[in-house]
C-alpha cells in the first residue's frame, strides 16, 4: 500500500532552491565610502543593479564610484550626513528622482570611538558622535528610505541593518559602553521594525559582524597600532569581502524567507568574552 505522504515528501525534496535576483533593484547603502559598505558596494556592482552609496566624505564616495562604474555597475553618489535629519532627507528625496524608489537599504554607517577609555572619561562629543551616527543615523535613513524613498510602495523590499555581534553580548574591555549601548538599541530597533511592518512587503534582517580588519577597529582604539595588533594577536580577523559576501547572501534569499538574523564571525572568536588566541599557531597562520 502507498502512504500518502510518500508524494508530500517526493514533491518537497525535488522543491529547487531559487534565489532572488538583485537585477534592476535600487539599493542604498550607507557608510558606503570605507570598510564593509564599499566591499557589500562592490560586491554589489555586479548583479545589474542600480547602487546609491551614502558617506559623509564626497571624495571618497566619487573615488569608489568611479571604480565601480569602470567594472560596469549603475552607481549614485548621495553625500550626507546621517547625523542630520534634514540632511538625510532630502538627500534621499532628491536621488530617488533620478533612481526611482529604493528596493533595498542597507543601514552600515557606525562607528567606534575613545577606547580604552571608560564612559565618564569619554567627552560628551565622543559620546555625540556615536549616538548621532549608530543610533540616531539608523532612524533617520530608515525612516526617510520608507517615505521619501519610496520602499512601502515597492512590490518587494529588503532593511539590512547592519548591527554587530557587540549589541548581545558584553564586551570584556573597556571602553565599549557607548558602542555596546548603541548595537544593542539596533537589535531592538530591528526586531521591532520588523513587526510594525507586517502587512507591507518589507522585510527587515541583521547582520551582526564579529572583529573585521578595517580602519573601524583602529580608529575605536584611536589608531594606536600597539592596541590594535593586540586585540589581533593570536587569530584570524574576518575580511570585509567576506561579510560582503554574507550580506549579499541573505539579501538573495527568495522573497518569502527571511535571514532574520546572522552572526558572522572569526573561528578564533569563540565570543566576546573568550578570543581563541593560539588559532594562528595552531593552524600555521603567521599574524
Amino acid at each position: 500500500m502507498t502512504c500518502a505522504h510518500n508524494f508530500t515528501m517526493t514533491s518537497t525534496t525535488a522543491r529547487k532552491e531559487a534565489t532572488m535576483s538583485l537585477t534592476n533593484e535600487t539599493i542604498l547603502i550607507t557608510g558606503a565610502s570605507l570598510g564593509i559598505g564599499a566591499a557589500i558596494a562592490r560586491t554589489l556592482a555586479s548583479e545589474s543593479c542600480t547602487l546609491i552609496l551614502l558617506a559623509r566624505s564626497a571624495d571618497k564616495l566619487n573615488t569608489l564610484a568611479s571604480e565601480l562604474r569602470n567594472a560596469g555597475g549603475t552607481v549614485h553618489t548621495c553625500p550626507c550626513d546621517v547625523r542630520s535629519s534634514a540632511s538625510v532627507t532630502s538627500a534621499i528625496t532628491s536621488i530617488v528622482k533620478q533612481t526611482g524608489p529604493i528596493h533595498v537599504l542597507v543601514n552600515n554607517a557606525g562607528l567606534a570611538l575613545g577606547a580604552p577609555k571608560p564612559f565618564h572619561e569619554l567627552s560628551i562629543d565622543e559620546i555625540d558622535t556615536m549616538t548621532g551616527t549608530n543610533l540616531s543615523g539608523y532612524l533617520y535613513v530608515t525612516h526617510a528610505v520608507l517615505n521619501a524613498g519610496g520602499m512601502l510602495k515597492v512590490p518587494s523590499a529588503t532593511i539590512l541593518n547592519v548591527t554587530s555581534v557587540t549589541g548581545l553580548e558584553l564586551p570584556p574591555f573597556p571602553g565599549e559602553s557607548i558602542y555596546h549601548t548603541t548595537k544593542a538599541a539596533q537589535e531592538a530597533f530591528t526586531n521591532a521594525l520588523r513587526v510594525e511592518l507586517a502587512g507591507t512587503n518589507v522585510r527587515v534582517l541583521a547582520l551582526r559582524p564579529g572583529v573585521v580588519a578595517t580602519h573601524f577597529h583602529r580608529q575605536r582604539v584611536g589608531y594606536d597600532d600597539g592596541a590594535y595588533d593586540e586585540f589581533m594577536q593570536g587569530y584570524e580577523p574576518l575580511q570585509v569581502e567576506q561579510v560582503a559576501k554574507s550580506a549579499v547572501w541573505m539579501l538573495k534569499q527568495e522573497e518569502g524567507i527571511s535571514i532574520k538574523a546572522l552572526d558572522v564571525v572569526p573561528t578564533g572568536q569563540r565570543s566576546l568574552q573568550v578570543f581563541d588566541r593560539s588559532w594562528n599557531e595552531r593552524h600555521g597562520e603567521e599574524k
